[in-house]
């Protein structure tokens, strides 16, 4: 099933809806979900989360792309479950994802408001800019939480060279979003 179709079932509160979105998107969900947390049950748990916070958000949601749209439920789920499970044996691989990117997004000088917004947008924006592979590997990285070597071999590069596209990435994002009047 396409995924107008789906968000469709959503606004006629079918119950369809959760299964398309669980056959076309489950995996994934599970995946994500399992990056961060390393725990299959704890993934689980976070996936059937996902199909009801997919279910209260729309309506009055319409996501314009669905997949982004689910994916970022789950991964946010995710990251709250972690942070619910103990604040001291998180995940290395996310914490080092995080760690990383600390240097180049503001920090909590910055109130959260719609600046938030305003710098997804921005990285969103100086994503598109780059080419598809940086882009890739950079989503890889940060969204979905793949290791240096999940993504060497899906894109069949070496770790050296995720590993500089993601250092190299990184510092070009601080450039830019610096430009753009965030003081990091």
């Amino acid at each position: 099933m396409e995924d107008p179709q789906i968000i469709e079932l959503y606004f006629a509160r079918d119950e369809q809806a959760i299964r398309e979105t669980e056959v076309k998107y489950g995996k994934l969900c599970h995946r994500i979900a399992y990056n961060i947390l390393n725990n299959r049950e704890d993934a689980e748990e976070c996936v059937n989360d996902t199909y009801v916070g997919v279910w209260n958000a729309i309506p009055p949601a319409r996501p314009e792309r669905f997949l982004p749209f689910v994916c970022k439920i789950a991964r946010n789920l995710a990251l709250k479950r972690l942070e619910f499970l103990t604040r001291e044996k998180r995940s290395r691989a996310v914490l080092v994802s995080l760690h990383e990117l600390e240097d180049v997004l503001p920090d909590d000088r910055i109130p959260p408001d719609l600046q938030d917004e305003e710098i997804g947008r921005l990285i969103g924006v100086f994503l598109r800019e780059q080419k598809a592979d940086v882009r890739n590997v950079f989503v890889r990285k940060y969204f979905y939480f793949d290791s240096i070597a999940e993504i060497a071999a899906r894109y069949a590069f070496t770790e050296s060279k995720v590993k500089n596209m993601l250092f190299h990435t990184r510092n070009k994002l601080k450039v830019y979003l610096t430009k753009k009047g965030f003081d990091l």
